[in-house]
């Protein structure tokens, strides 16, 4: 028996239906010092991100532009030079 796509589709939608709507209580505590800690874990990911994003485009860029300005000076000093 083999089941076509649409019906797997269907059948993975009723059953993520049930689990989110069918729910049972957690009856869990979250305490300060464990919210403290989930915010401090988050903020480290983000800034961790930021950094990796930094690291990855801006010092190769600052990089490709301190090479175009050098080469740019050295054009200019060679067209100085042609001139006298």
């Amino acid at each position: 028996m083999k089941l076509k796509t649409s019906s797997l589709v269907s059948i993975f939608i009723c059953v993520l239906l049930l689990v989110i709507l069918v729910q049972q209580p957690a009856m869990a505590y979250v305490g300060p010092g464990t919210s403290i800690a989930a915010i401090g874990a988050l903020l480290a990911i983000i800034v961790g991100v930021i950094a990796a994003l930094f690291g990855f485009l801006w010092y190769p860029l600052k990089r490709l532009l301190k090479k175009r300005q050098q080469a740019a000076s050295v054009n200019a000093k060679e067209r100085e030079e042609e001139k006298v």
